[in-house]
Protein backbone atom coordinates (compact mmCIF):
# COMPACT_ATOMS: atom_id res chain seq x y z
CA UNK A 1 0.00 0.00 0.00
CA UNK A 2 1.32 3.47 -0.84
CA UNK A 3 3.02 5.65 2.27
CA UNK A 4 2.18 8.82 2.39
CA UNK A 5 4.70 11.59 0.37
CA UNK A 6 5.94 14.69 1.73
CA UNK A 7 4.83 16.00 -1.57
CA UNK A 8 1.28 15.26 -1.23
CA UNK A 9 0.92 16.65 2.32
CA UNK A 10 -0.76 20.32 2.27
CA UNK A 11 1.06 23.34 2.88
CA UNK A 12 0.09 24.66 6.32
CA UNK A 13 -1.80 27.41 4.46
CA UNK A 14 -3.82 25.35 2.40
CA UNK A 15 -4.87 23.03 4.90
CA UNK A 16 -5.85 26.22 6.94
CA UNK A 17 -8.40 26.90 4.44
CA UNK A 18 -9.67 23.25 3.86
CA UNK A 19 -9.30 22.07 7.23
CA UNK A 20 -12.84 22.04 8.31
CA UNK A 21 -14.13 20.22 4.98
CA UNK A 22 -11.15 17.94 5.23
CA UNK A 23 -11.77 17.33 8.97
CA UNK A 24 -15.55 16.46 8.40
CA UNK A 25 -15.13 14.27 5.47
CA UNK A 26 -12.54 12.38 8.42
CA UNK A 27 -15.37 12.38 11.13
CA UNK A 28 -17.67 10.82 8.42
CA UNK A 29 -14.97 8.19 7.60
CA UNK A 30 -13.81 7.33 10.77
CA UNK A 31 -17.54 6.45 11.55
CA UNK A 32 -17.38 3.20 9.26
CA UNK A 33 -13.85 2.27 10.72
CA UNK A 34 -14.78 2.71 14.39
CA UNK A 35 -15.92 -0.57 16.35
CA UNK A 36 -16.86 -0.64 20.51
CA UNK A 37 -16.38 -3.02 22.43
CA UNK A 38 -18.34 -3.41 25.65
CA UNK A 39 -18.48 0.13 27.15
CA UNK A 40 -14.91 0.81 27.88
CA UNK A 41 -12.92 -0.28 24.80
CA UNK A 42 -12.89 1.41 21.19
CA UNK A 43 -10.95 0.63 18.10
CA UNK A 44 -10.02 2.90 15.49
CA UNK A 45 -9.04 1.15 12.04
CA UNK A 46 -6.73 3.39 10.33
CA UNK A 47 -5.90 3.97 6.94
CA UNK A 48 -4.53 5.93 4.68
CA UNK A 49 -7.23 9.00 5.09
CA UNK A 50 -6.64 8.85 8.90
CA UNK A 51 -3.44 8.98 9.10
CA UNK A 52 -3.21 11.44 6.66
CA UNK A 53 -5.34 13.66 8.71
CA UNK A 54 -3.86 13.13 12.08
CA UNK A 55 -0.17 13.93 10.24
CA UNK A 56 -1.95 17.49 8.62
CA UNK A 57 -2.94 18.53 12.21
CA UNK A 58 0.48 17.62 13.72
CA UNK A 59 2.27 19.98 11.30
CA UNK A 60 -0.56 22.50 12.29
CA UNK A 61 -0.32 22.23 15.46
CA UNK A 62 3.38 21.97 15.96
CA UNK A 63 3.58 24.62 13.05
CA UNK A 64 5.79 22.30 11.38
CA UNK A 65 7.10 23.47 7.52
CA UNK A 66 10.54 22.48 7.29
CA UNK A 67 10.81 19.18 5.41
CA UNK A 68 13.22 17.48 8.19
CA UNK A 69 10.17 17.85 10.42
CA UNK A 70 7.91 16.50 8.05
CA UNK A 71 9.76 13.42 7.37
CA UNK A 72 9.79 12.90 10.94
CA UNK A 73 6.07 12.77 11.36
CA UNK A 74 5.89 10.84 8.46
CA UNK A 75 8.44 8.12 9.88
CA UNK A 76 6.26 8.31 12.70
CA UNK A 77 3.16 7.84 10.94
CA UNK A 78 3.33 6.25 8.11
CA UNK A 79 3.84 2.83 10.28
CA UNK A 80 0.12 3.21 10.99
CA UNK A 81 -1.12 2.53 7.54
CA UNK A 82 -2.28 -1.00 7.11
CA UNK A 83 0.01 -2.47 4.47
CA UNK A 84 -2.19 -4.84 1.73
CA UNK A 85 -2.47 -8.12 3.97
CA UNK A 86 -3.25 -6.52 7.81
CA UNK A 87 -5.02 -3.67 9.80
CA UNK A 88 -3.79 -1.38 11.92
CA UNK A 89 -6.03 0.27 14.54
CA UNK A 90 -5.73 2.32 17.59
CA UNK A 91 -7.30 1.13 20.95
CA UNK A 92 -8.56 3.70 23.50
CA UNK A 93 -9.58 2.40 26.86
CA UNK A 94 -11.64 5.00 28.17
CA UNK A 95 -13.31 5.12 32.00
CA UNK A 96 -15.07 8.62 32.62
CA UNK A 97 -13.80 8.74 36.34
CA UNK A 98 -10.56 9.28 37.12
CA UNK A 99 -10.46 6.86 39.76
CA UNK A 100 -11.98 3.97 38.37
CA UNK A 101 -9.80 4.41 35.11
CA UNK A 102 -6.68 4.30 37.24
CA UNK A 103 -8.16 1.21 38.70
CA UNK A 104 -9.27 -0.47 35.80
CA UNK A 105 -5.67 0.50 34.03
CA UNK A 106 -4.19 -1.58 36.44
CA UNK A 107 -6.45 -4.26 36.58
CA UNK A 108 -6.08 -4.66 32.40
CA UNK A 109 -2.49 -5.07 32.52
CA UNK A 110 -2.01 -6.82 28.95
CA UNK A 111 -5.63 -6.03 27.11
CA UNK A 112 -3.67 -5.02 23.75
CA UNK A 113 -2.65 -8.86 23.70
CA UNK A 114 -6.20 -9.79 23.96
CA UNK A 115 -7.59 -8.14 21.27
CA UNK A 116 -8.40 -10.24 18.40
CA UNK A 117 -10.35 -10.49 14.55
CA UNK A 118 -11.37 -13.44 13.54
CA UNK A 119 -12.76 -13.97 9.63
CA UNK A 120 -15.60 -16.62 9.76
CA UNK A 121 -14.17 -20.19 9.28
CA UNK A 122 -10.79 -19.28 10.02
CA UNK A 123 -8.60 -19.02 13.62
CA UNK A 124 -8.65 -15.66 15.78
CA UNK A 125 -6.19 -13.28 15.08
CA UNK A 126 -4.53 -11.90 17.95
CA UNK A 127 -3.42 -8.12 18.12
CA UNK A 128 0.80 -7.56 17.67
CA UNK A 129 0.47 -4.36 19.81
CA UNK A 130 2.41 -1.13 20.44
CA UNK A 131 5.75 -2.16 18.07
CA UNK A 132 6.56 1.76 18.26
CA UNK A 133 7.11 1.33 21.81
CA UNK A 134 5.79 -0.33 25.09
CA UNK A 135 2.95 1.48 26.75
CA UNK A 136 2.83 -0.71 29.86
CA UNK A 137 4.67 -0.80 32.74
CA UNK A 138 4.31 -2.73 36.03
CA UNK A 139 1.35 -0.87 37.61
CA UNK A 140 -1.00 -0.14 34.68
CA UNK A 141 -1.36 -0.22 30.91
CA UNK A 142 -1.99 2.75 28.89
CA UNK A 143 -5.24 4.11 27.88
CA UNK A 144 -3.95 4.13 24.18
CA UNK A 145 -2.44 1.08 22.00
CA UNK A 146 -1.62 0.63 18.53
CA UNK A 147 -2.68 -2.61 16.95
CA UNK A 148 -1.85 -5.07 13.98
CA UNK A 149 -3.80 -7.58 13.08
CA UNK A 150 -1.87 -9.66 10.46
CA UNK A 151 -4.16 -11.98 8.27
CA UNK A 152 -3.42 -14.81 6.45
CA UNK A 153 -3.96 -15.08 2.32
CA UNK A 154 -6.35 -17.46 2.80
CA UNK A 155 -8.07 -14.91 5.33
CA UNK A 156 -8.07 -12.33 3.00
CA UNK A 157 -9.57 -14.31 -0.02
CA UNK A 158 -12.44 -15.70 2.23
CA UNK A 159 -13.30 -12.57 3.67
CA UNK A 160 -13.09 -10.82 0.11
CA UNK A 161 -15.55 -13.69 -1.05
CA UNK A 162 -18.11 -12.46 1.45
CA UNK A 163 -17.15 -14.11 4.72
CA UNK A 164 -18.20 -12.41 7.85
CA UNK A 165 -16.03 -11.12 10.71
CA UNK A 166 -16.40 -10.81 14.13
CA UNK A 167 -14.05 -8.61 16.62
CA UNK A 168 -13.52 -9.07 20.27
CA UNK A 169 -11.55 -8.69 23.44
CA UNK A 170 -10.47 -11.89 26.07
CA UNK A 171 -8.85 -10.41 28.83
CA UNK A 172 -9.68 -11.98 32.02
CA UNK A 173 -11.09 -8.62 33.32
CA UNK A 174 -12.43 -7.58 30.50
CA UNK A 175 -14.21 -9.72 27.84
CA UNK A 176 -16.14 -8.01 24.82
CA UNK A 177 -17.03 -9.77 21.48
CA UNK A 178 -19.00 -8.61 18.00
CA UNK A 179 -19.92 -11.89 16.65
CA UNK A 180 -20.40 -10.00 12.92
CA UNK A 181 -19.24 -6.43 12.02
CA UNK A 182 -21.87 -4.03 10.56
CA UNK A 183 -21.39 -4.12 6.51
CA UNK A 184 -20.03 -0.54 6.77
CA UNK A 185 -17.14 -1.83 9.43
CA UNK A 186 -16.60 -4.50 7.17
CA UNK A 187 -16.68 -3.41 3.36
CA UNK A 188 -14.09 -0.57 4.50
CA UNK A 189 -11.61 -2.92 6.11
CA UNK A 190 -12.03 -4.68 3.21
CA UNK A 191 -10.83 -2.72 0.95
CA UNK A 192 -7.78 -1.67 3.01
CA UNK A 193 -6.51 -5.54 1.66
CA UNK A 194 -4.37 -6.81 -1.05
CA UNK A 195 -6.28 -9.08 -3.10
Amino acid sequence: MPQISPDSLMTLEAYAKARNDFRAQVIAHKKHRTVALGNHVTLIFEDELTIRYQIQEMLRIERIFEEAGIRDELDTYDPLIPDGSNWKATMLIEYPDVDERHRMLAALKGIEDRVWVQVAGCDRVYAVADEDLERENEEKTSSVHFLRFELTPRMISVLVGGAALAIGVDHPVYTAAIDGVSSELRTSLVQDLRT
